[in-house]
C-alpha cells in the first residue's frame, strides 16, 4: 500500500510540474498595442514589410507575422489594421510650423487666379481683421493671366489710410500701399542691399523684394500668449491629420521658442519638432551657452540662415544673368564674410548650419563656405536647403564634404510653368535635380516648405516620384530623369528625414527599439495606381503608441 501511494504521490507530482513548466512556456509577454492583420513598410535597411508590431511604453518591441505575435505577446489593445498600410510617420524636413500657425489670422490669398481676385478677397476679409493693419499672403503671379507684378495704384484706392501687406507665396516679396510705405519710411531714395523697392517712373509700386520687405514687415503686430499658442495647437492638429508625427521648423524666434517650450512642459506639444533658430546675432550668444535642448517632442539643433532669395521673385543668386531679365543676376542676402563668419563659429559647436541656397551662384558659394571649415567628410550634417539651382561642376562638393541637400520636390512641380523662363533650358538641366543629387549624397531628406507648399505628405510623394503636380500635369511628367522611385521617397519622408536631424536611431522607421510613430494608411503607395496616391487618406496618426489622430473623429 506505501509503495502504492508513493507511486501515486509521484505521478501527481511529475503532473503538477509539468503542467508549471509548460504554463511558464506558454505565458504571453505583457505589452499595452499589438497592431496585427496589416501591411507594415518598416523602411528598416532591407525595406521590408511586416503583418505585426508589438508596442510597450511608447516604443516598438517586435515586428513580425500576426501570428508569430499573437502567441508571443498578451495586449492590453490590440488593433485591426483591416488589411490596410502602416508607414513610419511622416516627417517634413523642412516647413515652417510656428510661422504658418501664428499666421493664422492673416487674409489666404493662395490659389488666386488674378490681381482683381485677390484684390478682391482683401477688400472682402476688411471688416473681419480687427488689427490696423491689413494683412495677406499666398499670391503668386506666375499663376495669373497678367504675369507682371501687380502695383498699388487700386489698393492705395481701397485702403488710402490703413497700411496693407500682401506677402507673396514664397514670402521673399511683397505687395505693400501707400500708408504701408510711409509707415516704414520707404520712398523712391530707399536703397538697401540684398533688396530690391521695385520702381516705375522713378516712383515705387509697391513691390517689395526680400530685405526691402523686411522693414515693413517688422510693423505687423503679431499675436501673443495663449492666443499665439491657441494657433500653434490649431496647426499641429492640421499635422496630424495629413499624417506628420515630425516637423523640421526652419527658422523661428526666442519669442515662438518659448511658446513652444511652454506647450511642450505642459505636455500639450505631441507632434515632434526639430527646431532650427533664425540668423539672429543674439541668438548665437545666447545658445552657444546654453547648448542643444533636447526632449523627445522638442528639441532645438541648429540655425537656419538665408543665402538668397526665391527664382519666382527673381530674388535667387544666379551666376549669369536671368533669361527673363537682362543684366539681373539676383543677389546674396547677407555678405560673403558673414556666411564664412558664422560658419567658422558654429564649427566648434554642436549645432548645424542650414542655408537656403536657390541660384547656382548661392549654391556654389555656400558649398565653399562649408567645405572650407568642415575640411573633409564629417558628419556634422550641414545641411543646404533647397539646392534648387545647381551647377554641374559644384555637385561634388556635396560627397567630398558630407554636405546634406534637404529638398522639396512640389517646388519642382510648382515652378515648372515658369521656371524656364526665369533660366533657360540649359540651366533646368540642373535645377531641382533630385535624382542626381541622391546619387551624390547617398540620401535626401524631403520636405515641403510649407506654407509655400501644401503640407501634405501625399502630394511630396507623387511630384518626387511622378514629377507631375495635383492636377496630373504633364502627362508624361517634368524632367522625369530627376524623379525618385517610391522606395527613396518614402525614405526621403521617413528616415532620411529623422537622419538630417541626427534621429535615425529613435524615429524615421518601424523597428525594435524606436519610437512607435507610425500611420494607418488607406493606401499602398508602393503599389498603387499614380493617380490613386493623392486619393490617400490617413485613417489614424500614432505617437509614441499612443492615437492623436483619427479620421473618424473618434
Amino acid at each position: 500500500m506505501k509503495k502504492l501511494l508513493e507511486k501515486w504521490y509521484s505521478f501527481l507530482l511529475t503532473g503538477i510540474l509539468m503542467t508549471g513548466l509548460l504554463a511558464s512556456c506558454s505565458k504571453k509577454e505583457p505589452v499595452d498595442t499589438l497592431v496585427y492583420n496589416a501591411t507594415i513598410y518598416t523602411v528598416d535597411s532591407s525595406f521590408s514589410t511586416a503583418e505585426a508590431m508589438a508596442i510597450h511604453h511608447g516604443k516598438i518591441v517586435a515586428v513580425g507575422t500576426t501570428d508569430d505575435l499573437f502567441k508571443a505577446y498578451d495586449a492590453k489593445e490590440r488593433i485591426n489594421a483591416n488589411k490596410q498600410f502602416v508607414y513610419p510617420g511622416f516627417i517634413d524636413a523642412h516647413g515652417h510650423f510656428t510661422g504658418y500657425a501664428i499666421d493664422a489670422w492673416k487674409v489666404d490669398l493662395t490659389g488666386t487666379h488674378s490681381f482683381e481676385e485677390m484684390m478682391q478677397k482683401v477688400q472682402e476679409a476688411g471688416p473681419t481683421i480687427h488689427t490696423e493693419w491689413m494683412y495677406g499672403r499666398g499670391w503668386d503671379q506666375n499663376d495669373w493671366t497678367e504675369k507682371q507684378y501687380p502695383d498699388k495704384r487700386l489698393l492705395d484706392s481701397l485702403f488710402p489710410n490703413r497700411p496693407v501687406l500682401l506677402k507673396r507665396v514664397d514670402g521673399h516679396a511683397a505687395l505693400v500701399n501707400q500708408a504701408a510705405l510711409q509707415r516704414a519710411g520707404i520712398d523712391e531714395h530707399f536703397k538697401i542691399a540684398s533688396g530690391e523697392v521695385v520702381l516705375k517712373d522713378g516712383k515705387p509700386t509697391g513691390i517689395l523684394i526680400d530685405k526691402a520687405m523686411e522693414y515693413v514687415d517688422a510693423l505687423i503686430p503679431k499675436p501673443e500668449g495663449k492666443e499665439a499658442m491657441k494657433y500653434i495647437l490649431d496647426m499641429q492638429r492640421v499635422c496630424l491629420s495629413v499624417g506628420l508625427t515630425g516637423v523640421h521648423d526652419c527658422g523661428i524666434s526666442m519669442h515662438e521658442f518659448e511658446w513652444l517650450e511652454k506647450l511642450n512642459k505642459d505636455d500639450d506639444l505631441k507632434l515632434k519638432l526639430y527646431v532650427l533658430m533664425s540668423d539672429s546675432l543674439p541668438y548665437y550668444d545666447y545658445w552657444m551657452k546654453r547648448g542643444p535642448y533636447h526632449t523627445p517632442a522638442l528639441t532645438m539643433g541648429g540655425f537656419k540662415l538665408y543665402g538668397d532669395g526665391a527664382l519666382g521673385s527673381r530674388g535667387a543668386c544666379l551666376k549669369h544673368a536671368y533669361h527673363d531679365r537682362e543684366g539681373w543676376n539676383g543677389f546674396l542676402l547677407s555678405e560673403p564674410a558673414y556666411f564664412e563668419k558664422i560658419a567658422h563659429q558654429l564649427i566648434g559647436s554642436p549645432f548645424q548650419m542650414c542655408t537656403h541656397a536657390i541660384g547656382d551662384s548661392t549654391n556654389q558659394h555656400i558649398l565653399k563656405t562649408y567645405a572650407a571649415v568642415l575640411k573633409g567628410k564629417n558628419d556634422r550634417r550641414w545641411r543646404i536647403e533647397h539646392a534648387q539651382v545647381m551647377d554641374k561642376s559644384d555637385m561634388h562638393y556635396f560627397s567630398d564634404f558630407s554636405i546634406i541637400p534637404s529638398v522639396q520636390p512640389t517646388h519642382a512641380t510648382s515652378d515648372m510653368y515658369w521656371a524656364p523662363n526665369r533660366l533657360g533650358a540649359h540651366r533646368m538641366q540642373y535645377a531641382y535635380a533630385y535624382q542626381p543629387l541622391l546619387q551624390t549624397n547617398g540620401w535626401l531628406p524631403l520636405g515641403t516648405d510649407f506654407p509655400v507648399e501644401d503640407m501634405n505628405p501625399r502630394n511630396t510623394f507623387y511630384a518626387a516620384v511622378f514629377r507631375k503636380d495635383a492636377k496630373g500635369f504633364p502627362e508624361g511628367g517634368f524632367q522625369t530623369e530627376h524623379a525618385l522611385s517610391r522606395m527613396d521617397a518614402l525614405r526621403g519622408m521617413t528616415i532620411w528625414a529623422a537622419k538630417a536631424a541626427f534621429q535615425e536611431k529613435v524615429r524615421g522607421s518601424l523597428e525594435v527599439g524606436k519610437a512607435a510613430d507610425f500611420i494607418l494608411y488607406d493606401t499602398d503607395l508602393m503599389q498603387c495606381k499614380p493617380e490613386d496616391v493623392l486619393k490617400a487618406r490617413v485613417i489614424s496618426t500614432y505617437i509614441d503608441g499612443v492615437e492623436v489622430y483619427n479620421a473618424s473623429g473618434s
